[in-house]
């Protein structure tokens, strides 16, 4: 996400000929596109992202149990 972001940012200096990137080749403004492209393939072939998501569920499912066990004022003992 931060590759595009300053993909379209160093895009928009560009068009808009705004400071040193006026001069710069396109290939180096258009490289963080390339490099989010590949980071987006990486992270979907090496299971990054399902691991994410996965991660995501089960914290929501044990803050949802947590919220119902207090509900019920079944507050987890104190070990002593």
């Amino acid at each position: 996400m931060y590759f595009l972001g300053l993909g379209l940012i160093l895009l928009l200096l560009k068009f808009l000929e705004l400071g040193p990137v006026a001069t710069w080749s396109w290939w180096v403004v258009l490289a963080p596109f390339g490099l989010a492209v590949a980071w987006w393939t990486w992270a979907d072939w090496s299971g990054y992202t399902k691991r994410r998501e996965m991660e995501k569920m089960e914290q929501r499912k044990r803050e949802r149990i947590e919220r119902s066990k207090e509900a019920l004022g079944m507050t987890p003992r104190r070990r002593r």
